[in-house]
């Protein structure tokens, strides 16, 4: 059987390694070759989980990572309580936000991601809760062409130990069936990409189950794709690997409620079956 998700991300790193152009990235200080614009996207009511067998791929990490934005968590050491680490480093090992005067102290991540999507800061003081206003929409039924959920605030950049990289999540309702449109600014194809890819089918996956409706597919919109250079030599050697077969993903039957997945869910809620794969690579981390 085909794995047409894993097809479509090994064209994408092709495409990076033929045609992407070096860049120095300012944040890193590391060169990096890089394309612009990538789309790519999962088939969520087949179930074609996009889990990479082309090297191991540790799913539960990408999933509680998700399930600490969707409850608004600022902390790493939030994260890692429910099996996530990858946070660390951000939060501790980041010089700018170590010097930086908002930083409250070990961990502290600051105003990033789940935090502005939970607790956008409005200008009278109060606070908008996006996640609620899409989740009680949709199971309403209701969809106002703007069912969006955002994490970029350049407002308070400041305030945070990074700018979110995958930014934006759009929903869209048509009949019965749900749709979710994600758009990522700046992605780390082989470290962070299937993160990603996993968060997008798991999101959608997860709202249209608590609003009663059937999911469709997830849109994942990339604008820089990019492969560090000390992870050049290690993707020639993911690429020259046959994926195996797409895997399935289940998710506990309870699961029916904002309030499950703020209270109780947690990473084993969510099971993968059929899953194949090639040995682990370790890729470099660009902090």
């Amino acid at each position: 059987m085909i794995n047409r998700p894993e097809q479509a991300y090994l064209q994408l790193c092709r495409r990076i390694v033929e045609q992407g152009q070096w860049l120095q990235n300012e944040r890193t200080g590391i060169r990096c070759l890089t394309v612009i614009n990538a789309d790519l996207e999962y088939d969520v009511g087949a179930n074609e989980f996009p889990l990479i067998t082309t090297r191991k791929s540790f799913y539960k990490a990408a999933i509680a990572e998700l399930l600490g934005y969707l409850r608004g968590y600022d902390s790493a050491a939030q994260f890692r309580a429910i099996g996530c680490n990858t946070w660390n480093a951000n939060a501790n090992e980041n010089q700018a936000w170590l010097n930086n005067p908002h930083r409250r102290g070990e961990d502290d991540m600051g105003r990033v991601y789940g935090v502005q999507g939970r607790a956008w800061q409005k200008p009278d003081g109060n606070q908008l809760d996006q996640l609620h206003k899409v989740v009680e929409n949709l199971r309403r039924g209701i969809d106002d062409r703007a069912e969006i959920i955002t994490f970029y605030n350049p407002g308070e950049f400041e305030l945070g130990c990074l700018r979110p990289c995958m930014h934006t999540h759009n929903f869209s309702l048509l009949g019965d069936t749900l749709y979710l449109t994600s758009y990522q600014r700046s992605c780390d194809v082989p470290l962070g990409l299937n993160f990603n890819q996993i968060q997008c089918f798991v999101l959608l996956a997860l709202v249209a189950r608590i609003t009663g409706h059937k999911p469709g597919k997830a849109y994942h919109k990339i604008v820089n794709a990019h492969i560090y250079e000390n992870q050049l030599p290690l993707m020639m050697q993911q690429l020259e690997r046959e994926p195996y077969p797409s895997p399935q993903l289940s998710i506990n039957p309870q699961i029916d409620s904002l309030q499950d997945i703020e209270n109780w869910v947690s990473k084993d809620d969510f099971k993968v079956s059929g899953y194949q794969s090639h040995a682990p690579i370790q890729y470099p981390f660009a902090v």
